[in-house]
């Protein structure tokens, strides 16, 4: 065990919770002057006081005296999917338990905590309380924060605050979100990949700047779509501009086949595109992309959201094998058709529901999400 670390972090939790060195040693049953040896490393307490401190102060023993468990890729890939799955079958509260355990546990195992991260974002709704989704959603944060401030990995705390800026949206606090982004993502800071394909090939590595040229057209078509999106919903009140940007994202679709390379990106556009032209009270463009969405949901329900390539993207797999969760998707497929089912539900859908179409599309979905019950 190390002594330096633990000093260190006893330390450091003692002044996070805000309590002295003589309050501490209350708690414990020893002398001020016993906690300060501990902090200044001159003495170690004994093995029976590590389970007190470490519940003190709600960490575990392995984080409290420094010691560092981690996790490897197929592990973390492994301990997010069971998760996920249980979401999907058993009490919620027993697998937030699970995972808040795990998180405990792995502290330092900044991967495995952004992975922990995503999974609350994506489970959170399945408990019905109000105040539970706030509470789970702040927990998110503040990993999201511990991961920031601890993590050297400059990518995983990147995806940290992208995920911290999505919950501070869902918690309404946009100057936040654009505090922490504004200049992170500022179009007019120089940014190219061109220029490390450039470097691959120049220094004769071909195979690397093939990988990388197609990750990043991979990446930038879905930023491009989800750009789309958006652009649409601000196009409300200019209703030529915004049916051209349906019209140009359609044909991005069709030409890059996103349908089956991402069906879950393709299914999020049609839908949010349902909602434009729902707004704008065309009816029938709304149901034909309502329509095209459920037929993807269905899809992804009984098949799974794999990430994958295809024929032109067909260098994929070296990316998809980098990531900690590889293929597989974020939610568990029995989820997906509850959470279709309630998209639906969406106010702007209501001058809809009175029609036959969208009356089947309804039953469709209902027959599928009651097959996992």
């Amino acid at each position: 065990m190390d002594k330096i670390k633990f000093a260190e972090n006893l330390s450091r939790l003692r002044k996070e919770k805000k309590i002295t060195q003589e309050e501490l040693a209350k708690f414990v049953g020893v002398t001020k002057a016993t906690v300060s040896k501990w902090e200044t490393g001159q003495s170690f307490p004994d093995i029976l006081i590590l389970p007190k401190l470490a519940t003190f102060f709600d960490v575990s023993i392995d984080g409290l005296i420094g010691y560092e468990a981690l996790m490897g890729k197929e592990e973390i890939r492994q301990t997010y999917q069971e998760l996920a799955e249980d979401f999907a079958k058993k009490p919620f509260e027993a697998v937030m338990e699970k995972s808040e355990k795990l998180a405990r546990q792995y502290y330092a195992c900044y991967p495995f905590l952004l992975q922990v991260c995503i999974l609350w974002l994506n489970h959170f709704m399945l408990t019905e309380d109000g105040e539970r989704q706030k509470e789970i959603l702040k927990k998110t944060v503040g990993l999201c924060i511990h991961i920031e401030k601890n993590c050297k990995d400059i990518g995983i705390c990147k995806d940290a605050l992208f995920i911290r800026s999505i919950i501070n949206l869902q918690m309404g606090k946009p100057m936040e979100v654009i505090g922490d982004l504004e200049d992170v993502l500022d179009p007019l800071h120089f940014q190219s990949s061109g220029i490390l394909i450039q470097a691959y090939e120049n220094a004769g590595r071909k195979e690397e700047a093939e990988n990388f040229v197609q990750i990043s057209m991979y990446m930038s078509l879905l930023e491009l779509i989800a750009c789309g999106e958006k652009y649409m919903e601000l196009c409300v009140g200019e209703e030529a501009l915004g049916r051209e940007a349906a019209k140009r994202m359609d044909g991005l679709l069709r030409l890059f086949e996103l349908e089956e390379l991402h069906p879950n990106c393709a299914a999020g556009y049609y839908y949010q595109s349902a909602l434009y032209f729902s707004r704008l009270s065309e009816h029938d463009e709304a149901m034909a992309r309502l329509e095209k969405f459920v037929d993807l949901a269905v899809r992804m329900s009984q098949k799974g959201a794999e990430l994958k390539g295809d024929a032109f993207f067909n260098r994929m797999y070296v990316w998809i094998e980098r990531l900690d969760l590889g293929a597989q998707s974020v939610r568990h497929k029995n989820l997906i058709s509850e959470n279709v089912r309630a998209s639906l539900n969406h106010p702007a859908f209501e001058s809809l529901k009175l029609r036959p179409d969208f009356q089947k599309l309804q039953k469709k979905i209902d027959k599928e999400a009651e097959s996992y019950e």
